[in-house]
């Protein structure tokens, strides 16, 4: 962990990004799961030098999650079926805000809810108490029980009303983050900014499935999981360019990053920046080994701030 503080110390290519009001030291976060609730990795990895963690998603009540099996390995990704496993917000609020007072790396809460009412009441237990979280991922894959079961995210009328409802009851931070799992998600995109959100997020996992051909049985216990992993990047690099064409504010792009270069074709494609998932899991360090590599690549073709590079692809020969 040494060497990686002092390796940042060395850095000459200027990492910072704002999105919002909040200011991060640099462009790579942690994608929400990956990290627990924040804090749980922090005797494996150095949690200090990361541009922020996205905590895994809370409901308004704990939820136990899905029968194994749950995850399963893919070529090149994972599937995972955990159905929102976590403790609840009250128990959150009680166990997890406690332990953020001393932490220096800024925590995004990831909130997921089953109705309207669910992810505004979660909001406004949060608002009411002093925590130094900087703002809100809003996990808009879940089923809406109002709406038979459709997704919150893949409609842009529940989309925009949901992002409306949520604006004004905060001024942190506000992210909605879209799944790649649309007809259109850069209407869907359009319809959060509509709603008055700070940024996006892009993208959530891919419905995915396998099969052991030996017992016929699904390798995940209710057959449809989502899948992560480097298998789905040119899927989230899509999206990303799709939605920065469509909108005016900040896109963190995610889907299969492993390394600086991953890094800078989301930015490229028009991410400010990214969210790592997967790959903590083989590495819990790799967020901050992926800071290291980017400072040097910057240095390496002369570029002095991220900022030059955002959206800068070029389409055709």
């Amino acid at each position: 962990m040494v060497q990686y503080i002092n390796q940042r110390m060395l850095s000459l290519a200027d990492l910072q990004v704002k999105i919002g009001s909040v200011d991060f030291k640099n462009p790579i976060f942690v994608a929400s799961g990956t990290y627990g609730y924040g804090m749980e990795v922090s005797e494996l990895a150095d949690i200090t030098g990361l541009g922020a963690i996205v905590t895994k998603s809370i409901t308004r009540y704990p939820r136990e999650g899905n029968p194994p099996p749950r995850i399963v390995e893919t070529p090149s990704g994972m599937l995972n079926s955990i159905g929102l496993a976590n403790i609840g917000v009250d128990t959150y609020i009680k166990k997890m805000i406690p332990l953020y007072e001393e932490l220096k790396t800024p925590i995004i809460m990831n909130i997921a809810g089953s109705t309207e009412d669910e992810y505004c009441e979660i909001l406004e237990m949060m608002e009411l108490i002093s925590t130094n979280i900087v703002g809100y991922e809003i996990n808009i894959s879940c089923p809406n029980v109002e709406a038979g079961g459709m997704e919150f995210g893949v409609d842009c009328d529940l989309t925009e009303q949901l992002t409306s409802r949520l604006r004004k009851l905060t001024d942190r931070l506000l992210i909605m983050k879209l799944s790649p799992n649309v007809t259109d998600i850069a209407a869907i995109g359009v319809a959060a900014e509509k709603g008055g959100a700070d940024a996006l997020s892009a993208i959530n996992t891919l419905v995915g499935m396998t099969i052991n051909t030996t017992n016929r049985k699904s390798n995940i216990y209710y057959g449809f999981g989502g899948l992560s992993g480097p298998a789905i990047k040119p899927v989230g690099l899509a999206c990303v360019h799709k939605v920065y064409q469509a909108v005016d504010i900040p896109l963190i792009g995610m889907g299969g990053i492993i390394s600086a270069v991953d890094v800078l074709e989301y930015v490229l494609a028009g991410a400010v920046a990214v969210e790592v998932g997967t790959a903590n899991y083989r590495d819990p360090n790799v967020g901050n080994s992926i800071i290291l590599e980017l400072d040097a690549l910057l240095n390496k073709n002369d570029f002095g701030s991220i900022h030059e590079l955002v959206g800068k692809v070029e389409l055709g020969s």
